[in-house]
């Protein structure tokens, strides 16, 4: 595994599109200026994937963290990757004090993204889940929360939702599920099977999702789940992110804590 590190301004630029406690085998670099009180870090890393090298970033969690975390990036054919805001965001509920989760987060580019190497599938990425689920649980042996936005969500499920997995997920979060996009229509049978937590969280307004054809999708999923729906929300929760965070890191809270 190769880790470098990457400074907090650089990514916070990235990220406009659209005392730290060691742990063992990463190196450390402050997170921001209040690093010393938040007691956060983040690292570049590179994960073996199944097409090759993946590009990633982790967030360092909390020394006590139950949980690790995922968070999978929208389709990069529309321009998706890690730095997407709605996936900065979601990491940023998972990881970041503020919230009281504190859980170390993971998030990398699909195959042929940014410094990924493949080529993009459409497809395949599921394989790139589970590179990534595979890194968590050698790094930390905790327990997963498995977190994806658009097409990312649809390649998180894939791989999540397996019958012969061999990761301790305890919870899905699904930001954004497709159903029709670009006249393709995405389905979920497999749902039906899923005993996981799952929460399914979408703006009303999403163009991809029809509220309709969404509570139809939730209702033929296995329990428990829920579905929440943010007033006025478009499919990118733009003007919704503040509110996207408190709905995922309550239910997460309500779930897990």
């Amino acid at each position: 595994m190769i880790f470098t590190t990457v400074s907090a301004q650089a990514q916070t630029k990235s990220a406009k599109l659209p005392a730290p406690t060691r742990q063992p085998g990463l190196p450390q670099i402050a997170e921001g200026r209040a690093a010393a009180s938040t007691a956060r870090t983040l690292h570049t890393i590179e994960l073996r994937g199944p097409a090759g090298r993946l590009e990633a970033l982790f967030n360092q969690g909390a020394p006590d963290a139950k949980y690790a975390a995922l968070v999978c990036h929208p389709h990069p054919l529309g321009g998706g990757n890690l730095h997407n805001k709605v996936v900065y965001h979601a990491m940023k509920a998972l990881n970041d004090p503020a919230w009281e989760l504190g859980f170390p987060v993971l998030r990398f580019n699909f195959r042929g993204t940014g410094r990924s190497e493949g080529t993009h599938d459409g497809f395949a990425e599921a394989e790139d889940v589970l590179a990534g689920l595979d890194w968590l649980k050698s790094e930390f042996h905790l327990p997963t929360i498995a977190v994806g936005f658009s097409f990312g969500a649809v390649m998180m499920l894939q791989a999540c939702c397996r019958p012969n997995r061999n990761h301790d997920i305890r919870a899905l979060v699904a930001l954004g599920l497709p159903i029709e996009a670009q006249d393709h229509r995405y389905e979920y049978p497999f749902l039906k099977d899923v005993l996981i937590p799952k929460l399914f969280l979408s703006g009303d307004r999403d163009s991809f999702a029809p509220a309709a054809q969404l509570r139809q999708l939730v209702a033929s999923a296995a329990d428990p789940k829920h579905l929440f729906f943010l007033p006025g929300a478009d499919h990118f929760f733009s003007s919704q992110l503040e509110p996207m965070q408190k709905v995922l890191s309550g239910w997460l809270k309500e779930q897990l804590l």
